[in-house]
């Protein structure tokens, strides 16, 4: 792995506490085409932490490694100090419980109203509730995206920037430590697109989660990132801050600030 130069940089770096996932030489191939060769990461508390590369590179599969919605082939990866390889189905639901996911295309169930979109998670872990109402819940994360207006509508009556604030909304309803955000401004006008990253921005602050984001998009990843990962070759090829990476004058880092 190339290490950036040690430049001063504007951008918010968080400083390093507890290692909240912990990836170690994973590895993961579908037949002859080996996406990840021996990726090494660790996500810290209260940090964005991006990963950029190509299509194709293996983003989406790695972080679907990291609950297990992809197996790997070799490696460990650890959540919250559990290693995920170990852990049977109910250990394995418990954590997830703690980790938000944001697919990329927002995943909310058609036959469900706004509402009940948000309620499903809560009915299903009811231990989450810590005491509070389902309804003042579900109107908390909505009021967090700002579409408090719109519980009772059905998907298909929602834009598609208003589908990725839902899904965010029922990301963030279960309060996890960690979100997964897989592309959270693909397909999304430019406007849309600043508007969830100030939410993602906005959630870090509100709920002091650690994010990790995987994106092509480099206007999101300099806003948003404490800190990036280039990920190329299946392997954690580069890291630092934006403005570290952007100085650095390998040609193959360069290629993705072009």
């Amino acid at each position: 792995m190339i290490k950036p130069t040690n430049i001063l940089s504007n951008h918010p770096k968080i400083e390093k506490g507890k290692a909240l996932i912990e990836i170690r030489d994973v590895q993961k191939s579908f037949g002859d085409n080996h996406v990840l060769r021996g990726f090494n990461l660790d996500l810290y508390e209260k940090e964005n932490l991006v990963i950029v590369g190509k299509s194709g590179s293996g983003k989406s599969v790695l972080i679907k490694c990291f609950v297990r919605l992809v197996e790997m082939d070799s490696g460990s990866v650890k959540v919250l100090g559990k290693e995920i390889s170990e852990l049977g189905q109910k250990e394995l639901d418990e954590l997830r419980t703690e980790v938000g996911f944001l697919f990329q295309g927002s995943a909310l169930y058609d036959s469900m109203t706004v509402r009940e979109n948000l309620e499903f998670p809560l009915r299903r872990h009811p231990d989450k509730l810590r005491g509070e109402k389902v309804e003042d819940l579900v109107i908390e994360a909505l009021e967090s995206v700002g579409l408090a207006h719109a519980i009772d509508l059905m998907p298909a009556e929602l834009s598609g920037g208003m589908k990725r604030r839902i899904a965010l909304a029922r990301t963030i309803i279960l309060r996890p430590k960690i979100i997964l955000y897989d592309e959270p401004t693909s397909g999304l006008d430019p406007i849309t697109s600043k508007e969830i990253i100030q939410l993602i921005l906005d959630i870090q602050q509100k709920y002091n989660t650690a994010s990790l984001i995987i994106t092509h998009d480099m206007d999101c990843a300099r806003v948003i990132s404490n800190r990036m990962v280039i990920l190329r070759d299946g392997i954690n090829y580069a890291e630092g801050t934006y403005a570290e990476l952007v100085q650095l004058k390998d040609p193959k880092v360069q290629a993705f600030f072009k």
